[in-house]
């Protein structure tokens, strides 16, 4: 089966170190977040008002999966280029046992 190239966004790199910046500052001011975070995740934000970006993350994800390392999906809004509007809503999924 022949692989899907996937097109990188324009300024994909700085898109997503700024909403990484604004999880980073809201984990930071709110620790006690981390307690309910796995060790070693693997993060894949997902920023609502910008679809394009919400694909290609997912689809960096699809392509090299996190291997042993649970994922936490960050779904973030922005009300400006800058800040994020409210607090990102970060879901770690449980995995089920078959």
């Amino acid at each position: 089966m022949a692989q899907v190239k996937i097109v990188a966004p324009a300024n994909v790199v700085k898109r997503n170190i700024l909403l990484v910046k604004e999880i980073m500052r809201h984990l930071l001011n709110n620790p006690q977040v981390f307690s309910s975070l796995p060790d070693k995740f693997e993060l894949v934000i997902l920023p609502e008002d910008d679809p394009e970006m919400r694909l290609y993350n997912l689809e960096l994800l699809d392509k090299y999966e996190s291997g042993d390392k649970p994922i936490v999906f960050a779904r973030v809004k922005r009300e400006t280029n800058i800040e994020i509007q409210n607090r990102p809503r970060l879901y770690a999924p449980i995995p089920i046992a078959v």
